[in-house]
């Protein structure tokens, strides 16, 4: 058993994905999809789904080839809007990325369309070290957090 990919259902795929590419150093796993039919429908539970959109391997699993997870971008068709989400929400919230620098990251961040939601705080965590880290929105108001760590 192994993680596989985690998905966000964009309004735009493409510009997401060229966040989390040009922040993050996501990479592009072909083919992009473009996917539709009653097989579809059937495993998501939708009428007339029809997606399109792109794997992303995510940055420090290159020794796993074929089988490190990816970060799913899709637009569907036909979207619902969802309410904006906060860090307390029940479900999913965020996606973390470790990072060497918190503030660089940040700043790369906000100048491809990021906001943001906290500030950056720094705590001492017993017997694992001194944690840097942030929460803030991606384009399409999706929580990210970065962190570093510097051990003790």
């Amino acid at each position: 058993m192994r993680f596989a990919h985690t998905n966000i259902a964009a309004k735009d795929w493409k510009r997401l994905s060229r966040f989390y590419i040009q922040v993050f150093q996501c990479r592009e796993k072909p083919p992009q999809r473009n996917l539709s039919g009653g097989w579809l429908d059937r495993a998501t539970g939708l009428t007339r789904a029809r997606l399109e959109g792109i794997h992303l391997w995510l940055p420090g699993f290159d020794a796993l080839g074929d089988h490190a997870p990816t970060l799913e971008i899709f637009t569907y068709d036909e979207t619902m809007e969802a309410p904006l989400r906060m860090a307390d929400h029940q479900g999913y919230t965020h996606i973390a990325f470790e990072v060497d620098d918190v503030d660089a990251c940040l700043a790369l961040a906000l100048e491809h369309g990021a906001s943001m939601l906290g500030q950056v705080v720094e705590k001492t965590i017993d017997g694992v070290g001194l944690l840097k880290f942030v929460y803030f929105r991606d384009p399409e108001n999706n929580i990210v957090e970065i962190q570093s760590w510097h051990k003790d």
